[in-house]
Parts: structure tokens; C-alpha cells; sequence
């Protein structure tokens, strides 16, 4: 790669390869210094930012574990997953000190570099690395789940892992020297992160978004040339509530491939997303932390099967499963298991009766479940129809949420929504909505349920739709399901 050429554009600034590479090789020297090497972990709490990057490559190079870690959780969060992890080392923000001191204090072992604080100092103090490993973008990780049930669990795959996902990633969307990615959700989960590492290992220049803005994605396309992105359906969501006026003034000619995935993208979202992009292609996939890559569809593809995640990767085998164990037949639902690629293994952090719990003796051998129903159809596409944790049993009736909010997206009213069920004295659980409709809208929560209505059975429907102004999200611009009923129990 050619060393002058830029590799990070960021809110904070630029970085062109030699920089990253001079920058965390000494970084690395520093980390070595406080303990980081092979068998070590070092954890990584930062903003999308030139920083994350050449720590990740700092950590890469001393052959530690990298374990991101939200920048938005509280101390005692935080402080949880340095001790599970063990982590030696938390590279930070001052801007973060409040809640990295708040663990820190509770995990005493573990020692902080901050950016603006020590960090430029330390780099400028130290020389690089001489005992590094070669210049990587890829460090064996530990990704910490999202907690929805209990304490998040460390999936912990290995190096080898890592680079041979690496390396599918090139094989599959075609990713060369000259493309240019922009990584629009956080670093720290996993997806964004692997996009954006795989294209600095290509020599390819990644531009970072810092915060989601809808504007500001469409503005970054045209000044830098993006030629690829990933996404998830509530940036669609975000992208098509602008003003047609607002999303037709950038030039976004340059984009080849959108990819998205993370969350199940409604049909009229996708729809409408489709034709946006043209003429760039949006493949969907799906996956989830313990097996990786599952499986994938085109838009051609998704057009003659709507709604589907695809058919898996090769390799790759995809099992529906009932409460016992049993395959099911095609069309039925139950929970999807997946044995990875041959090799693609993972396990969770000091915790091998969660391993277990989501492992299965299958005929294709072990199968891991990431916890979502679905079922595939009689030409082997998989459809993904909800989370274990958004099943809705009302009066001993199955109710999945998505169906609902599948049917919401439909009116021309409905920018986005979320389905889920509140705690009910008759029927154990009922289905309520909560609605955000598009700028100027009036539409009235009565003719949003008769909507529904019109294109459900009965049961299936919302008994309830309320409307808001905006839905509560998580920093990768998913809805925060678990807060809104959790918030919904409360209020009784």
C-alpha cells in the first residue's frame, strides 16, 4: 500500500498509512509496556475515531485480545466486563472519565491510557515496537454481547478466525485498494467494525462517521467518493425521512454495494431503500456474534423472496429447531441454528454452561442458536420472524412483534416503530405500538390499528398503538425493546 495515501478520515482528524503504522507501532511499544501481549487482553472504550483505529492496530501488533467496549455504559457495566474479561490495559477518552474512573476504581488492576490526556505524550515518548508482530488490523477479540438477558457474556473467537473472515470479506463483496468504506454504526460492535478493519488491511481509505447523522452520511458520500457502506434498517429508516428535496441534492453515484444486516429490515423499508440506491446493489446478510456469517441475499434475489435473509454461506448450515431439539420441517417456526463454516468456532469468556445452553447436537454437528426464531422455506431461504425476548404469548398464543411492525411500515404515514407486549391481568401479555409517523403527519392511532387490521388476524394485531415522537435507540440505531417494556411494567 502506498504509505502517503490516506487511510482514516474522522471528525478529529486525518491519517494517512505511514502515520497509522509509525503511530501504532509506538502505541504498541506503550501497551507492551503495561503488560499487553499474547494471552493478554486489552480493552478499547472510544468513540468512532482515528484513535480507535491505530489502537486496534497497536493491540493487533503486541498479539493481545481486543475487547471493545461501549463508550456509553455506566461504570459498574463497564467494570464488569474489564474483570470478566481481565483485561490489563482500558484505552479511553478523558471525556469518558467519569464512568472509566468509576471502574477502574473497582477494577484496580487494570491501568488507562486516555486520549487527551497521556496518550499523545506516550506515543511521543516511546519508539516503536521492536518485538511487534507485523502490521495488522486484526486482533483475535472478544466481543461482549448486549446483555439482554443477565450480564453481557465475552464471545470469544479466535485470530484465525478473525483473518479468515477477513479474508471471505474480500472473496465475497469484491473489496479492493481503490474502494472507499464508510463505517456509519461503532466500532465496537462487531460488523462495522470487521467492514472497516478488512479495508484497512486492503489499503483501502475508511471514512468515519462519529455520530449517525442522515445529512451528514449523504454529505460524506459525495466529498470523499464512498464507494461501499454498511448499514442497519433504521438508517434506511433515517435516510428516507429526509425531505426528497434534502436526499436528492448530494451526489451519491459513487456507491457500488450497500450492505446491511444487524436487525430485520421491513419489507417497505427495503423496498423503498432499493430503489434509492440504485444504481448500487444493497445485499442483506445475517449473523450474529457466536457463528458469524449465516447467510446472504441480493436484491434480485430479495425481490422474488421478500423478506428473506437469504440462503446460507457456503459451508454454512442452517437448522430450524423446536424446544427439544427436533428439526423442523420447511415452514415451520422455531429456533435457528447454525453450524459454522468448517473451523469457526467460538465460546463464551468463563462460562461454559452458556456455551451449552445455546450449543446442539445436530446431523451436520455442534449448531449454535444467537436466540432468534425463523424458518426456512422449500428452496432453503431463510426468514428470520423475531427474538426469543420479543415473543409475545398472549393467552398461551404465540404473537411475534415483527409482523405487526411489517404491517406499520406499510402506511405512507410510519417512519418507524416497535411492537411489543406489556404485562396483561386476563391474558398474561398483550401487544401494544409505539409509532413515530413522518414530519407534518396527523395521522390518528385509531387508522394505524385498523391498518393492521385489514392485513392481520386479529390476534396478531396491536391492541393498542400510541404515537411518539421519537423511539428510544441504542448507539447502533437499534430500538431499545428491553427499555420500552421495561418502562411499560413500571408504569404498571
Amino acid at each position: 500500500m502506498a504509505s502517503a495515501r490516506c487511510a482514516l478520515v474522522a471528525p478529529g482528524g486525518t491519517r494517512t498509512f505511514a502515520e497509522l503504522d509509525e503511530r501504532s507501532a509506538r502505541l504498541a511499544a506503550v501497551l507492551r509496556g503495561l503488560g499487553a501481549g499474547p494471552g493478554e487482553r486489552v480493552a478499547l472504550m472510544l468513540p468512532n475515531s482515528c484513535e480507535w483505529f491505530e489502537t486496534n492496530a497497536a493491540i493487533a501488533r503486541t498479539g493481545a485480545q481486543l475487547v471493545p467496549v461501549n463508550w456509553h455504559l455506566r461504570g459498574d457495566e463497564v467494570a464488569w466486563i474489564l474483570s470478566d474479561s481481565d483485561a490489563r490495559i482500558l484505552v479511553t477518552h478523558v471525556d469518558l472519565a467519569a464512568e472509566a474512573d468509576a471502574a477502574l476504581t473497582a477494577v484496580p488492576g487494570c491501568r488507562a491510557v486516555r486520549v487527551g490526556g497521556d496518550y499523545e505524550e506516550l506515543l511521543a515518548a516511546a519508539s516503536p515496537d521492536p518485538a511487534g508482530r507485523a502490521p495488522s488490523h486484526a486482533p483475535a477479540v472478544v466481543l461482549y454481547t448486549s446483555g439482554t438477558t443477565g450480564r453481557p457474556k465475552g464471545v470469544v473467537h479466535e485470530q484465525a478466525t478473525t483473518a479468515r473472515s477477513r479474508r471471505t470479506h474480500v472473496d465475497l463483496w469484491g473489496f479492493t485498494p481503490d474502494d472507499v468504506h464508510l463505517i456509519a454504526g461503532p466500532a465496537y460492535h462487531g460488523a462495522p467494525w470487521s467492514y472497516a478493519i478488512t479495508h484497512l488491511a486492503l489499503g483501502a481509505t475508511v471514512v468515519v462517521i462519529q455520530r449517525w447523522d442522515a445529512r451528514e452520511f449523504l454529505r460524506l458520500v459525495e466529498a470523499h467518493g464512498v464507494t461501499n457502506t454498511f448499514l442497519v434498517p433504521t438508517h434506511f429508516a433515517r435516510l428516507l425521512e429526509l425531505p426528497e428535496a434534502d436526499r436528492e441534492r448530494f451526489d451519491r453515484s459513487s456507491l457500488r454495494l450497500v450492505l446491511h444486516g444487524a436487525a430485520a429490515c421491513p419489507v417497505p423499508v427495503k423496498q423503498r431503500i432499493l430503489d434509492f440506491f440504485a444504481p448500487a446493489e444493497v445485499w442483506e446478510f445475517y449473523g450474529f456474534s457466536e457463528a458469524g456469517r449465516v447467510s446472504r441475499i441480493g436484491p434480485d434475489e430479495w425481490r422474488a423472496h421478500p423478506g428473506s435473509a437469504g440462503r446460507p454461506f457456503e459451508g454454512v448450515h442452517v437448522l430450524i429447531l423446536d424446544d427439544d431439539g427436533h428439526e423442523l420441517a420447511p415452514g415451520e417456526t422455531g429456533w435457528i441454528h447454525v453450524v459454522p463454516a468448517a473451523g469457526d468456532r467460538f465460546h463464551y469468556r468463563n462460562n461454559p454452561d452458556a456455551t451449552s445452553a445455546v450449543t446442539a447436537d445436530t446431523r451436520f454437528g455442534p449448531a449454535v442458536t444467537g436466540g432468534d426464531l425463523g424458518h426456512l422455506d422449500a428452496d432453503g431461504y431463510l426468514y428470520v420472524t423475531d427474538r426469543s425476548a420479543e415473543l409475545v404469548v398472549r393467552g398461551g398464543v404465540n404473537i411475534y412483534p415483527r409482523e405487526a411492525e411489517d404491517a406499520l411500515h406499510m402506511h405512507p404515514a410510519v417512519v418507524d416503530c416497535a411492537a411489543f407486549g406489556v404485562p396483561d391481568d386476563v391474558y398474561g401479555e398483550r401487544l401494544v405500538a409505539l409509532v413515530e409517523l413522518a414530519p407534518g403527519s396527523t395521522t390518528p392511532a385509531e387508522e394505524l390499528v385498523e391498518h393492521v387490521r385489514a392485513r392481520l388476524a386479529s390476534y396478531k394485531c396491536p391492541e393498542e398503538v400510541r404515537i411518539v415522537a421519537a423511539l428510544p435507540r441504542d448507539p447502533n440505531g437499534k430500538v431499545r425493546k428491553a427499555l420500552l417494556r421495561e418502562q411499560a411494567r413500571s408504569a404498571g
